[in-house]
């Protein structure tokens, strides 16, 4: 194995530990990807071979993976972390400091939606809260545009959403 790819495996293990919550694949490439260190493929690559090596375990939530980073995959990392420049992982370290918020607000409000067996259209909306679920709610409705709108306004309007919910039931 090349030492770039296996700088690349060892910055996402860094980005991984460095976060309390899983990242998307989407996050893990925004960072990898601006900061231009591999293109898409190399990153998907690097990704496999973490996931079949166990250094990093995989959960399908709707159609997104999330990816952890496993107990072998912190041992590895404590052995091999030097190997990583003092620039990269400040660049890392700026990027989730500056990011953090956004990236487990991505995480903590998942909504998705799917066609029902009667033909109508359930959007499935959650505000998450490190092991818990604080709303879990889903709204059924006849157009797929309307489902589309709600999963889309979902992350602005949960808060609000939640504490009239409470102010309402309490």
């Amino acid at each position: 194995m090349s030492e770039t790819q296996t700088l690349y495996k060892l910055i996402i293990l860094y980005i991984l530990n460095r976060v309390t919550f899983p990242l998307s694949n989407a996050q893990l490439s925004e960072f990898i990807l601006d900061k231009e260190y591999t293109d898409y493929f190399t990153l998907q690559q690097s990704l496999f071979e973490l996931a079949e090596s166990n250094l990093i375990s995989l959960e399908t939530v709707r159609n997104t993976t999330l990816y952890h980073i496993t107990e072998e995959g912190r041992t590895t990392l404590t052995y091999f972390e030097t190997k990583i420049s003092s620039a990269i992982r400040e660049d890392i370290d700026t990027f989730l400091s500056e990011h953090k918020y956004k990236l487990r607000n991505e995480r903590s409000t998942p909504a998705a939606y799917y066609q029902t067996s009667t033909g109508e259209f359930a959007a499935h909306c959650r505000v998450l809260e490190k092991d818990s679920t604080l709303i879990d709610l889903t709204l059924t409705v006849p157009l797929e545009a309307q489902a589309k709108a709600i999963c889309g306004h979902w992350r602005d309007k949960s808060k609000e959403i939640y504490a009239t919910l409470m102010q309402s039931l309490l």
